[in-house]
């Protein structure tokens, strides 16, 4: 339970949401326009209009989970991604930097072995 790491596909969609919406609309919102199953155990990113909240729903063993965070002060950093895309592809290490409040393009990555 509670369990979000880099073995799982994260989803973000790149519009902004509505952060009153909950567990059935936004499942809605990754099975409707997405075009995702909300069971496979992915993670899926929203944010809101203002980049400054962000929730992850993820299917677990028990259920649905949301989890909310809501910055103090400052705003998320959201990839580059085509107008027309339904849903960008990240991973785990791309949410950490986005949640740190760090900027991708001007870090530079090293080599590991996957």
């Amino acid at each position: 339970m509670f369990n979000l790491s880099d073995s799982l596909r994260y989803y973000l969609y790149p519009f902004p949401t509505d952060m009153r919406k909950s567990f059935y609309t936004l499942s809605g919102i990754v099975t409707d326009l997405m075009k995702q199953d909300i069971r496979s155990g992915d993670a899926f990113i929203f944010i809101n209009r203002h980049l400054t909240s962000m929730k992850v729903l993820h299917m677990e063993s028990g259920g649905l989970v949301i989890y909310h965070l809501k910055l103090e002060q400052g705003s998320f950093r959201l990839p580059s991604f085509e107008e027309d895309d339904s849903v960008y592809i990240t991973n785990w290490q791309n949410l950490m930097l986005m949640i740190q409040g760090i900027d991708p393009s001007t870090c530079t990555r090293r080599k590991r072995w996957k």
